[in-house]
Parts: structure tokens; C-alpha cells; sequence
């Protein structure tokens, strides 16, 4: 196949000029062409890619911003906005006479707050009230005005505060009675509306919880023995002043404001870490300090070594010096004695 191949060939251009001018020019061009379009593709891939991956990046970090910034506001939010309201039930004991089938006491109630732990919240002001449901029977609407009572006490049953209010039914004339009850008739015939009046009792406008002494427990007295109710409920509602009155009343607002000011500064340490880190020169100013560090610590350490064995050399030297000299005198000494034996030998 490429014998006949090279003969067609060798047939159409017998010295090889086409091929040489033509045919090696035209598909080096293309080869080349071809190659440039190879590599521009990949350098636009690439791009891509680091393109893609820096806007990935780009919104991970956005995100995990927004988060941060959402859940602070959460954490503050939680830790320092107390729960509103705390509302338990009051059930009512009385003494009933036996010769008219009346209250013969007040009636009055002991509400257990908590036992594990602290309810309200030290330093926020409470409202305590007491709510009763009262039918607008004859007996209560000649009732008149009556007095309710309640007592704060801790876990030791120390009393942490006291307070007494009058309260009354609210007064409607008896014509006002009887349009509202032609009126709202077919109601109270179905069922879907009671004749019956909510009387709350604020007892404490603004009570202080001790952190010594919490509250535990609470005693609630209405002293009128006539009274009528339906339910009794003791309602403790949060005050809120300031920075809470706001958060509480405008949530959406303070919000806003909050998150946006945690994602201000959030984003200033962010740039600021950032352009920290992208400058490597503090870096490589470390790492040149460190390395000095070392090297004069080794250098030392190189000095103090040398200097020891130094020492040590020199004393063994210097006592075998002593030793040496030691030798010499001892034999000098020798050498003297027995020359002077001789002397005396001669002369005998």
C-alpha cells in the first residue's frame, strides 16, 4: 500500500518540487495553525477553570459571611432577650359554709413557678398579673370593688414581695346589657360567645429579680368572699426598656440593623486578613529572623562547646605538666643522693 502510494506520487511529481514548495509549507501552516488554536483552547480552559473555581470561592466566602453575621444576631438575640410571658394556671381553695353553701374563707391559691431553675431574668423589670374570668352574674355585678393580694417567696419560702390592688368588674348600664345581648344573642346561643368579663389585676408594674434569692413560688388571695370566677391565670410579662423595647417592638428593623452591622465588620477583618495574608513579605521577614535566630543560637552553642573542650585540654595539659615536673624533681633528688655517696666512698 505505500509502495503504490510513493509511486502515485513519484508519477504526478517526479522531482519532488510540489512537495517541497507546496505540500511540506501547506501542513507545517496547518500544523501550526492547528497547534495555536490547541493552545489558546487550553488557556481559555484553564481560565475557565480558575474562573469558575475564584467565583466558587468567591460565593462560599459570601455565604459563610452572611451565616456568621445571621447567626451572631441569633446568639445575642438568645442570650440577651428574655422569654415575653410566663403564664400558669391559679386554682382557687376556699372553705364552703356548711349552713349557707357559701365561701367561708377567701379564696386563695399557692402557684409553683419552677424548681430546677431560674425562671425570670436577673436585672429586667416584670409585670405580674392576675387574671380572672367573671361571669356577669347579678351576685357579681353587686359585688362591687374587692381586693387580690399575692406574695412572692424563694426557694427557702423567704418573702421576696408583697402587694395588694383593688379591682372591679367593669360597669355597663343595663340598657348598654341588653342591645349587646339582643345584639351577640345568636352567639350565646351557639355557644361561640360567653357572658363573661376578663378582670386583670395588675399586682407588681415592675418587680426585680435577685440573683441571691430567684422566685420560685407565688400566693395569690382574693379577699371577697361574694366573688364569682370561671378561671384564674397568673400572668408575668417582661418590661422591656431600651435596646429590648426596640428589639421587641421592631424585630425586623433591628434585625436589619444588627445583621447589616455584623456583616460591616465582619467583612473590614475579612479585607484586612486578607490583604495580610495575600503580602508575603512579613512572612519571608519572619522566616529570615527565625533563621538568623537559629543560626546565632547554633553559633553559641558551637562557641560554648568549643570553649569546654578548650578548658578541658588545658587542664589536662596543665596537670600533666605537674605530673611531669613532679617526675623531675623526684628524680634530681635521686641523682644528688647517690652522687654524693660517692664522693664519700672515694674520700674513705
Amino acid at each position: 500500500m505505500n509502495f503504490l502510494l510513493r509511486f502515485i506520487i513519484f508519477c504526478f511529481d517526479p522531482l519532488g518540487l510540489g512537495r517541497r514548495f507546496f505540500v511540506r509549507p501547506a501542513v507545517n501552516l496547518t500544523l501550526n495553525v492547528y497547534d495555536r488554536f490547541r493552545s489558546k483552547a487550553d488557556e481559555k480552559v484553564d481560565t475557565i477553570r480558575e474562573l469558575v473555581l475564584r467565583l466558587g470561592l468567591i460565593a462560599f466566602a459570601v455565604v459563610l459571611i452572611i451565616w456568621l453575621a445571621v447567626f451572631i444576631y441569633a446568639a445575642f438575640y438568645y442570650v440577651y432577650m428574655p422569654p415575653i410571658s410566663h403564664t400558669r394556671p391559679v386554682h382557687m381553695q376556699f372553705k364552703t359554709c356548711l349552713e349557707t353553701s357559701t365561701p367561708c374563707t377567701f379564696p386563695h391559691a399557692h402557684v409553683s413557678l419552677t424548681k430546677k431553675q431560674q425562671l425570670l431574668m436577673v436585672g429586667q423589670a416584670y409585670k405580674v398579673i392576675v387574671n380572672i374570668d367573671m361571669p356577669e352574674s347579678p351576685q357579681n355585678l353587686e359585688l362591687g370593688m374587692f381586693m387580690v393580694c399575692a406574695e412572692m417567696r424563694d426557694y427557702d419560702s423567704m418573702l421576696r414581695g408583697h402587694s395588694c390592688r383593688s379591682a372591679m368588674m367593669r360597669y355597663r348600664s343595663p340598657l348598654i346589657r341588653m342591645i349587646s345581648t339582643w345584639a351577640l344573642s345568636p352567639l350565646y346561643v351557639l355557644g361561640w360567645k360567653e357572658e363573661f368579663q376578663k378582670v386583670p389585676v395588675e399586682i407588681f408594674s415592675r418587680y426585680l429579680e435577685e440573683r441571691q434569692h430567684p422566685i420560685t413560688d407565688v400566693y395569690v388571695e382574693i379577699q371577697s368572699q361574694k366573688i364569682q370566677f370561671y378561671t384564674v391565670t397568673l400572668h408575668i410579662e417582661a418590661d422591656f426598656t431600651g435596646l429590648r423595647y426596640i428589639m421587641f417592638n421592631w424585630p425586623v428593623l433591628s434585625a436589619i440593623v444588627a445583621i447589616s452591622t455584623n456583616l460591616f465588620f465582619i467583612l473590614v477583618v475579612f479585607l484586612l486578613s486578607w490583604y495580610h495574608w495575600s503580602d508575603a513579605t512579613w512572612l519571608r521577614n519572619m522566616q529570615v529572623r527565625y533563621a538568623r535566630f537559629t543560626s546565632q543560637l547554633q553559633s553559641q552553642a558551637s562557641r560554648v562547646i568549643v570553649d569546654s573542650t578548650s578548658s578541658l585540654r588545658d587542664e589536662d595539659e596543665s596537670s600533666y605538666h605537674e605530673s611531669s615536673i613532679d617526675k623531675l624533681d623526684i628524680s634530681d633528688v635521686g641523682d644528688s643522693s647517690s652522687a654524693d655517696d660517692l664522693l664519700l666512698l672515694d674520700k674513705s
